[in-house]
């Protein structure tokens, strides 16, 4: 045990929600290599599994070695492989993108957190293997046809400036607005994009969840993420840019719950902040209003929901409680 030098306390965080996020990415992933028919999604979720066992294998090492209980995370308890298929074929490799897309933001906030060289390692050693497995699914998907992308543009030939303030305007009544630039395109076909998996990763987990408060839960989401849809497809509609991004399949009918209502529950907890991520960034980056505030709007909403969702993971006992900072208060006064 190396207590005398202890990794930090950001360190100590970034490496506990770490764990996990990877432990419910392994149950998701145990779940869908056992119901895939394809070779080539089974091999990609294979090598993931492995690579993603052997770095919460490094987490609990450093955890012993420093003293520190392992947390509990999700386990066996947490899956049933014995339940039947809930996605249809293609759903599995789509939905393991949006989750290497959360990972790899994670990762850059965990480094800028990071000190130790054997904990900047693991950050490290963790973007690699999600960079890979985030470029081998997007070209099964793009192979396979499921994946949509954006609209093509004709290529600018001259560099420009913003001349007026008229550029950031979007609530135009009387006149033209201008047309979307390619960033604008961009954050509105990956909101829709993210949003139409995230809708069917919620209306399979409403059909299946045992706690009737979750079930509710889960169908606020799909109505939330529906929203969402058709506020960036409006947008788009209204600027002569007609296309849908795929959702990668349909919802089986089936009603067995592969997962737990804790694992879940944990899992639209990670949608969701990263749908928080990726509205902020569209709220920063657009230049025209409507967009702006749209996006903004869509933040909040998001906020609220997932606010009432870790409200029902603590009732529930389901929220593990991260390390805590000494309450010098309570120690003075007890």
């Amino acid at each position: 045990m190396d207590v005398k030098n202890p990794i930090s306390s950001a360190e100590l965080g970034t490496l506990w929600l770490t764990y996990q996020q990877k432990t419910l990415i392994l149950r998701v992933l145990e779940y869908f290599i056992e119901k895939t028919e394809d070779s080539e999604a089974r091999n990609i979720m294979g090598g993931l599994w492995q690579d993603l066992s052997y770095y919460v294998n490094k987490i609990k090492d450093l955890f012993e070695l420093q003293g520190i209980v392992i947390p509990v995370g999700f386990g066996k308890e947490d899956v049933h492989l014995d339940a039947p298929k809930l996605y249809d074929n293609g759903f599995d490799i789509m939905f393991l993108r949006v989750l290497k897309e959360i990972s790899m933001g994670l990762y850059t906030v965990n480094m800028n957190m990071s000190y130790r060289s054997e904990v900047m390692d693991i950050y490290e050693g963790l973007t690699v293997v999600t960079q890979k497995t985030y470029r081998r699914s997007t070209e099964y998907l793009l192979k396979k046809g499921i994946l949509t992308i954006p609209p093509k543009v004709t290529m600018p030939q001259s560099t420009e400036f913003i001349e007026s303030k008229s550029y950031l305007k979007g609530f135009n009544l009387w006149g033209d607005k201008r047309a979307l630039n390619t960033i604008e395109l961009g954050v509105l076909h990956h909101g829709i994009e993210t949003n139409n998996v995230g809708m069917q990763v919620i209306t399979g987990f409403a059909q299946c969840a045992s706690n009737p408060e979750v079930k509710d839960y889960f169908v606020k989401g799909k109505e939330l993420a529906k929203k969402q849809i058709q506020t960036f497809e409006g947008i788009l509609l209204e600027n002569d840019i007609q296309f849908s991004a795929t959702s990668g399949c349909t919802v089986t009918t089936s009603t067995l719950p592969p997962f737990s209502d804790k694992l879940m529950m944990f899992c639209v907890y990670l949608l969701n902040g990263f749908g928080l991520v990726s509205s902020s960034f569209g709220t920063v980056f657009t230049l025209r209003n409507d967009v702006t505030l749209k996006t903004a709007w869509i933040a909040k909403d998001i906020y609220f929901y997932t606010h009432d969702g870790i409200k029902i993971m603590i009732k529930n006992g389901w929220l593990e409680e991260p390390p805590q900072m000494e309450d010098r208060h309570q120690l003075i006064h007890h």
